[in-house]
């Protein structure tokens, strides 16, 4: 490589220069333009702030762990509900989804005690209210815990 083989020196463009009287074209405002948070002096806006929307990061879903993804949950039926059943009958919750009482078995089944019962029936079940049993072994069924 040789002097006179060398490309001609890039021009560089000089740098903009606000603010310097009528001559510029940028006096006055100095390309701030006019009023606003940004036309003063000192402002510092963080580069996330979204003009008091709400920020991205609050709008979009939370990740990673979180216990409420590992909780158990069961269908839960009243013992009002097992009225439909005859009479010395085993109810399951093959049976309950079978009738349309449950729609899903999601865990299990558990049986509360509201409303009263009026047969006597065995009753198959993950988990019961002490409620629930006290009468169901009230009107001589059984509570089964599966």
């Amino acid at each position: 490589m040789k002097l006179e083989n060398l490309d001609k020196t890039p021009e560089f463009k000089t740098r903009k220069r606000v603010g310097r009287g009528p001559g510029s074209g940028m006096g006055k405002t100095s390309t701030r333009g006019e009023k606003g948070q940004k036309s003063r002096s000192g402002v510092s806006i963080p580069a996330w702030f979204q003009g008091g929307q709400s920020p991205l990061y609050r709008r979009l879903p939370k990740r990673g762990f979180n216990n409420a993804r590992f909780e158990t949950k069961y269908a839960v039926i009243n013992l009002s509900d097992l009225n439909r059943f005859e009479d010395g009958e085993v109810v399951t919750p093959e049976l309950l989804k079978e009738k349309g009482i449950i729609k899903k078995q999601l865990n299990g089944v558990k049986v509360l005690g509201n409303g009263e019962l009026e047969k006597k029936i065995t009753v198959r079940a993950h988990r019961f209210s002490s409620k629930a049993v006290t009468k169901i072994e009230q009107k001589g069924g059984k509570a089964e815990v599966i």
